[in-house]
């Protein structure tokens, strides 16, 4: 019988085992399927599936272990991959009924460079269709339950990795992010999400490949594993105009921060964004007790300008792009949210995005003033307690009607607007006992430090019964019997779409 507790060590401290020859990485992953196979039932994280694939895969990892062969960054560690990358040999979907067959016939830049560091891919993790907003549910797989509350949503659009991670069903996820997609998951089931600067971390699925809204990156359940997945993906590479060389692995090490000298600015809305009444309490609790322990703490007042008509435009340029082909073919085989997005930007002319890129300019200038004073801008991740994913999105707070499906997201999406690199993470609960996410943003293209920074505060909450990383009821979870499959759609999928099936070996979990 495999080892349950093997599933709940760190990402690092597993990789640190397998090396020493302590762990073989067929135990390792023998005990993720397993832990798979008990919880994800209740979540529905991981979707389509190649267990019989990642033995082979882990088989040959413990061969050269033993071997004393080169062994790469995350060699023998399972992994799961968002089901926006393409994976060769398994079913991508997007969450899109389209997509239900589809089966690349190779795996795309990000997902080959984990292979390459020695990572299995042992499965698909939940998406919403197409990645449109942050409630990971589809016609094709259902939803992704909360791991706190399965009746509640888990985020997203990395809302599969992020549940995964939570329950220690993988000890590493892929994820990505254009309006909040790694942060809000994240910040939802009480895991990290790392946005990078723009072309730090290669993206080869982005049509605008001159876009920095959106970007690739790590999850992890805390820092060290979320920067030991960053240090196997990021450096440059030529499908991704905005990539740049790193050097020697920048990562290897990070800064060692003292938080006694941190000066810290914060917001609870950044000016602009709605925020429920009982998450901004909880917010200014927890900066009251990070404030002791850092030099200066200060609330700022930033110009965040016209950002949310700039993003509007800006991400509906994206959807347009992507969608264009299958919107003409049949705009009733997109589901509400991308058909929404799809259609503003149609409606859009040359005047609005000129307006957009313009005003994006002026607001990251604005913002990277902010760091002549600060080290880090704190805030909310995310604007409200999560709420059912019978609900396809927020739409009020406060008992304020918010003016689109996405608008709830402005806590992150103006921070994707400046460029900054941002983390989310765990500090305690909030009024509901849901996990509460903290956003940590850094200065411009300043990676490293934040991460150091983001390392220094993760100690700092470990030690406090407030702030420190809340864990799910796996106990209770299992006892849980919410269909999360059976889901009331908005978008009937179109008739005669064959059954998703998982394929190289492993059943559709």
């Amino acid at each position: 019988m495999p080892d349950h507790s093997i599933v709940e060590k760190s990402a690092v401290a597993l990789r640190a085992l397998i090396g020493a020859r302590q762990l073989s990485p067929v135990e390792l992953l023998d005990a993720c399927i397993s832990r798979i196979e008990d919880i994800n039932p209740r979540v529905n994280a991981v979707t389509a599936t190649c267990f019989e694939r990642a033995r082979d895969e882990a088989r040959r990892a413990e061969q050269a272990v033993m071997a004393g062969a080169p062994l790469g960054l995350l060699h023998g560690l399972p992994i799961g991959i968002k089901d926006l990358e393409e994976t060769e040999g398994l079913l991508t979907t997007y969450g899109s009924a389209i997509y239900r067959s589809n089966i690349p016939a190779r795996d795309n830049v990000l997902v080959a460079r984990l292979r390459r560091a020695g990572a299995i891919v042992a499965g698909k993790t939940n998406v919403p269709e197409m990645g449109a907003g942050a409630n990971s549910r589809n016609t094709v797989w259902g939803a992704t339950g909360n791991p706190f509350n399965p009746l509640l949503n888990a985020g997203g659009s990395s809302g599969g990795s992020a549940a995964a991670l939570a329950c220690d069903l993988l000890p590493l996820c892929s994820g990505s992010d254009t309006g909040g997609s790694l942060r809000i998951p994240a910040a939802k089931c009480g895991v990290v999400g790392f946005r990078p600067s723009p072309g730090l971390v290669p993206s080869e699925r982005k049509l605008l490949g001159w876009t920095p809204i959106s970007v690739v990156g790590p999850m992890g359940r805390d820092v060290a594993d979320t920067v030991l997945q960053l240090r196997a993906s990021a450096g440059m590479d030529s499908s991704d105009p905005l990539s740049y060389p790193l050097g020697d692995d920048p990562f290897a090490t990070l800064p060692d921060i003292d938080l006694s000298q941190l000066r810290i600015g914060y917001t609870e809305d950044f000016g602009v964004c709605d925020v429920d009444n009982d998450i901004r309490a909880v917010f200014r609790k927890k900066i009251a007790a990070i404030r002791p322990h850092v030099k200066t703490c200060e609330q700022i007042d930033v110009d965040m300008g016209e950002a949310h008509r700039c993003f509007d435009v800006i991400r509906a340029e994206s959807f347009f792009t992507g969608f264009d082909a299958a919107y003409r073919r049949d705009p009733s085989s997109l589901g509400p949210n991308t058909r929404a997005n799809y259609e503003l930007g149609a409606a859009m002319k040359l005047a609005d995005t000129a307006w957009a890129h313009s005003e994006q300019t002026r607001i990251f200038r604005r913002f990277q003033a902010q760091f002549s004073r600060f080290d880090l801008i704190l805030s909310p991740t995310t604007p409200v307690s999560p709420f059912p994913w019978s609900q396809l999105y927020l739409k009020e707070i406060n008992g304020v009607e918010l003016e689109n499906y996405y608008r709830w997201l402005a806590l992150t999406y103006v921070v994707t607007l400046a460029t900054n690199p941002s983390i989310s993470l765990p500090c305690g609960t909030d009024h509901r006992q849901m996990p509460f996410g903290l956003q940590v943003t850094g200065a411009f293209r300043a990676d490293r430090h934040l991460l150091g920074c983001a390392a220094a505060l993760e100690n700092l909450f470990d030690g406090s019964d407030e702030l420190r990383r809340p864990r799910p009821d796996l106990q209770q979870l299992r006892r849980s019997e919410v269909d999360l499959k059976s889901i009331v759609t908005d978008s009937p999928q179109p008739a005669g779409a064959p059954a998703p099936t998982a394929v190289a070996g492993g059943p559709a979990v």
